[in-house]
C-alpha cells in the first residue's frame, strides 16, 4: 500500500485498463523504475516509508507549489499561513493593484503588487488559509486573473518570516479561434519538389505553394509535417527521415533552405561562384533522379550538397541591417539556440551520441564543456547563422500564405518527443526523465503495445522550471504559424513510460498537471494568435476530449474513423456518422500521413501492400472482405446524401465525394491530403515498417506512380477540378 500511495502521490498508475471494464496492473518493478526516474527511491519498504516522509514534510513546510497557474474561472490551490503576504512580480516590469490591497510597492527587486491572505481580502467566510474557487470579488482570485497574460513571479511571505517564490502563468480560459471556416492543404514538404529543389520539397516550395493556393484556389492554410532539426546522420548510418524523431524540436532543420534565396547567394564571386554552380548542377541531377528516375528522396545526400553552398555563402560578409538583424536573432533565442549550435557543432567532431562523448563533453553545464564552447566558435556560429537563415525563411513563407489572402497560413507540427541522442536531449537534461521512452499500452489493434524510442518530460521538472522549456518550446514554433498541430495531444495530460529494457506491455501511464500544460499552451497561442489542433485519434482517456474542446483546442476528425460506436452498420458494429453528427470543432479530413490514401482505400490497394509487407494478422480474403464492406457502407451513405453523381465506380468521381462531405459537416477546418488530389496511392508512411517501405521519402506522385513536381501539380486538370469543387463548397470567409 506504501509504494501504491508514493506512486499516487507522483502521478505514476499502477495500473490501466487497454479496453472498458478490464484492468491490468502494471508489474512492481515498473513502478520503481518509473519513481526512481523521478528521482523518488521505491527499492525497499524503508526507502518508501522515508519518500513518503519526505513528502509530507515537504508540503506541509512549503508556502507555494513549484508553479502557480491561473485563468478565468479557475482558482488555484494555495494552502497558506492565515496572514500570509503576497506579492506579483509582473513580468512586463509594469505594478498592478489588488483589490483592497496596497497600491503597487517597489522592492529591491522590482515593482511589485501586494494582497494578504486574511478574510478582509478574500471579502467572505474565513476558509484557513486555503484559497479556492468560490472567493468574493476582492479576492486572491480576482487579483491574479486581473493580471495580464504573463509568466510572472509570485512571492509570499509567511508571518513567521518564511520566504518563497513560485512561477505565476497567469493563461487565457481558451485558445484562439478562427473567425471564420477554411479549407487547405496538408503535405510533407520533403514530397513537394519543384523545379528548384535540391532534390527534396523546401521553404521555397512551401512559400510557392502556399501563395498559389491561396491566390487561386482560396485556401486557407497549408499543415506540414514537423521541420525540427533531425540528428545527423554518419558514415553506414544515414539520417532517420522521419520528421518525428528530431534532434530538437525547438529549431527548425536547415535541410529545408532554399540556397538561391539568401540573399548573400548571389554575391559569390570567382571560385566560389563556379563551385556554386556545380553544385547547383548536382543539385538538378539529384532532382531528376528523384522526379523522373523512380529514386528515394535522399536527405543526406541533399545536406551534403547545401551545407557544401553554405560554406561558401557564409564567406561573404552580412550587409549591416542583416548584420543587426541576426544579432536580434542570438539575443532573442538565447541559451537554446547556442546550446543547440554547440551540440551540432560536437556532433561533427564526435558524433551524435553524446552519452559517449569524451572530456565531460556529455553535461552540457561541466568545465569540459565550456572549453569546448570557447574552441568551437566558429562552428557555433555557423550553426546559428543556419538557424537563423530557416527561420528567415520561414518567415517568408508565413508571410506569402497571409498576404495570398490565406486567414491561417502555415499549420506548423509538434512532434511527441525527441531522440535520446540529440541536441534537445543533452542540453535539457534535468527535464527528461532518464532511462525512459513513451509509447502505447497494449489495446485491441496492438496486442504488443508501442515503445517509440523517445524520453519523456518529467512532470516535477517542468513544473520546477515554471514550465520555461515547454514554454521556449512553443514560442519557438509559433514564431511563423497561423496554426500548431500537436501530435499526440493526450500527452498533455498523461503519458505511457517505458523503462528501458523492458517491453512495452510492462510500462504504465505517468500523469502530468494537464491545467499546466494547457494554460501554457493558451498562454503561448494567444501571444502569437494562433489556432491550436489536437491530434486525438487512438485510445483516449475518458474526459480528455471534452476538456480539449472546452478549452478551444480544435480536435482531428478523419472520415473513416467518424463512426457511432453505439448503432449497428452492414459489419454488426459502428455505423459511418451522417455529416450533422460530426464536431465542429476539428480539423476534418479524410487521410493522414499515416495512412492509406484515399485511392488506396477505395480501391483495397493498401490491404494488398501490407499483405505483401507481412503485415496482415488475419487471413489476405477475411481482411479484403472487410475492408470491402466498410468502404461499401462508407459510399452507401455518399449515395444517399446525393453525394456520389458520379456512381460508386468512378474513383475520381469518390474523391470528389468523400470532400464533398467533409463540407457538409460543421468542421471549422477541412484539410484536402495534397497527393489524394492526383490520385497518389502510396501512404507517406506505413506504421509498423522499418526498412521493408520507404517510409517519409516518397515525393507526390500521380495515380500511376509518376512522381510529380509542383509545377506538374498545379497544372493538374484533376487536382484542379477536386480544389473547384472544394472551394465553392466551401467559400473563403465562410462563418463556421
Amino acid at each position: 500500500m506504501g509504494r501504491a500511495r508514493l506512486a499516487e502521490l507522483h502521478g505514476v498508475a499502477t495500473s490501466y485498463e487497454p479496453a472498458p471494464g478490464r484492468t491490468v496492473q502494471v508489474p512492481e518493478d515498473t513502478v520503481v523504475a518509473v519513481l526512481a526516474a523521478l528521482g523518488v527511491d521505491a527499492s525497499t519498504p524503508e526507502s518508501v516509508r522515508e519518500a513518503l516522509d519526505r513528502h509530507e514534510r515537504r508540503q506541509r513546510d512549503r508556502l507555494l507549489p513549484p508553479c502557480v497557474v491561473v485563468r478565468p474561472g479557475k482558482a488555484p490551490r494555495l494552502s497558506l499561513p492565515e496572514g500570509t503576504a503576497l506579492r506579483v512580480r509582473p513580468e512586463d516590469g509594469a505594478p498592478h493593484t489588488w483589490g483592497r490591497a496596497a497600491a503597487g510597492t517597489r522592492g529591491a527587486d522590482g515593482p511589485l503588487t501586494e494582497a494578504r491572505t486574511d478574510s478582509a481580502h478574500r471579502g467572505g467566510a474565513h476558509t484557513g488559509g486555503v484559497l479556492t474557487e468560490g472567493t468574493a470579488a476582492d479576492g486572491l482570485l480576482t487579483a491574479l486573473a486581473a493580471l495580464p497574460p504573463g509568466a510572472h513571479t509570485l512571492l509570499a511571505e509567511a508571518p513567521d518570516g518564511r520566504r518563497a517564490t513560485a512561477p505565476l502563468i497567469v493563461a487565457p480560459d481558451r485558445m484562439p479561434l478562427s473567425p471564420v471556416r477554411s479549407h487547405g492543404f496538408l503535405v510533407q514538404l520533403y514530397s513537394l519538389l519543384s523545379a528548384r529543389s535540391w532534390g527534396m520539397g523546401d521553404l521555397g516550395d512551401l512559400a510557392d505553394l502556399a501563395a498559389w493556393s491561396g491566390r487561386a484556389l482560396g485556401a486557407g492554410f497549408i499543415q506540414i509535417n514537423p521541420l525540427h532539426a533531425a540528428v545527423p546522420g554518419t558514415p553506414g548510418a544515414p539520417t532517420d527521415p522521419s520528421p518525428y524523431r528530431p534532434s530538437s524540436r525547438r529549431f527548425p532543420d536547415p535541410v529545408h533552405l532554399r540556397i538561391e534565396d539568401v540573399p548573400e547567394y548571389v554575391q559569390l564571386r570567382g571560385r566560389a561562384r563556379e563551385r556554386a554552380d556545380q553544385l547547383l548542377e548536382a543539385a538538378a541531377a539529384l532532382r531528376t533522379s528523384v522526379l523522373r528516375e523512380g529514386a528515394l528522396i535522399d536527405r543526406d545526400a541533399v545536406w551534403a550538397l547545401k551545407r557544401e553552398a553554405l560554406e561558401l555563402v557564409r564567406t561573404v560578409p552580412l550587409s549591416p541591417g542583416r548584420r543587426a538583424a541576426y544579432c536580434d536573432f542570438l539575443a532573442e533565442r538565447g541559451q537554446a539556440l547556442e546550446d543547440h549550435a554547440l551540440w551540432c557543432a560536437l556532433a561533427e567532431t564526435h558524433g551524435p551520441q553524446w552519452r559517449t562523448w569524451p572530456g565531460g563533453l556529455a553535461d552540457p553545464r561541466s568545465a569540459g564543456t565550456a572549453r569546448a564552447r570557447a574552441e568551437h566558435l566558429d562552428r557555433t556560429d555557423f550553426h546559428c547563422w543556419l538557424a537563423w537563415l530557416t527561420d528567415t525563411q520561414l518567415a517568408a513563407a508565413q508571410r506569402a500564405a497571409r498576404d495570398a489572402g490565406m486567414g491561417i497560413g502555415l499549420v506548423h507540427d509538434l512532434a511527441v518527443g525527441v531522440h535520446p541522442s540529440g541536441a534537445d536531449a543533452w542540453a535539457l537534461q534535468d527535464v527528461f526523465a532518464s532511462g525512459m521512452s513513451i509509447g502505447a499500452p497494449p489495446d485491441a489493434f496492438n496486442s504488443r503495445g508501442q515503445d517509440w524510442g523517445l524520453p519523456p518530460w518529467r512532470p516535477d521538472a517542468l513544473a520546477a522550471t515554471g514550465y520555461a522549456p515547454y514554454r521556449d518550446l512553443l514560442r519557438g514554433l509559433l514564431r511563423h504559424a497561423g496554426a500548431l498541430r500537436i501530435d499526440h495531444v493526450m500527452g498533455l495530460f498523461r503519458l505511457w513510460w517505458v523503462p528501458e529494457g523492458r517491453a512495452p506491455t510492462e510500462g504504465c501511464y505517468v500523469r502530468y498537471d494537464a491545467e499546466a500544460m494547457l494554460g501554457v499552451l493558451a498562454l503561448e497561442a494567444h501571444r502569437a494568435g494562433t489556432v491550436v489542433i489536437g491530434e486525438d485519434l487512438g485510445t483516449v482517456e475518458p474526459g480528455v476530449r471534452e476538456e480539449l474542446e472546452r478549452r478551444g483546442v480544435l480536435g482531428t476528425s478523419v472520415m473513416w474513423f467518424e463512426r457511432n460506436y453505439n448503432g449497428a452498420g452492414a459489419t454488426g458494429a459502428a455505423r459511418p456518422l451522417s455529416p450533422r453528427e460530426w464536431r465542429a470543432d476539428c480539423l476534418a479530413t479524410v487521410t493522414t500521413h499515416d495512412l492509406p490514401s484515399t485511392a488506396a482505400r477505395l480501391t483495397g490497394d493498401h490491404v494488398e501492400l501490407r499483405h505483401r509487407l507481412g503485415l496482415l494478422t488475419r487471413p489476405l480474403a477475411e481482411e479484403r472482405a472487410a475492408d470491402a464492406v466498410e468502404v461499401a457502407e462508407w459510399l452507401a451513405l455518399l449515395g444517399r446524401l446525393g453525394l456520389l453523381p458520379e456512381g460508386p465506380g468512378d474513383e475520381e468521381g469518390a474523391v470528389k465525394a468523400v470532400h464533398r462531405f467533409l463540407l457538409r459537416t460543421p468542421a471549422r477546418m477541412v484539410g484536402v491530403w495534397l497527393p489524394d488530389a492526383v490520385g497518389d496511392r502510396r501512404p507517406q508512411n506505413l506504421p509498423g515498417t522499418w526498412d521493408q517501405y520507404p517510409n517519409w521519402r516518397l515525393p507526390i506522385a500521380d495515380a500511376e506512380g509518376r512522381p510529380m513536381s509542383l509545377e506538374e501539380l498545379v497544372a493538374s486538370p484533376r487536382l484542379r477540378e477536386l480544389m473547384a469543387e472544394v472551394a465553392r463548397l466551401a467559400p473563403r470567409d465562410a462563418a463556421p
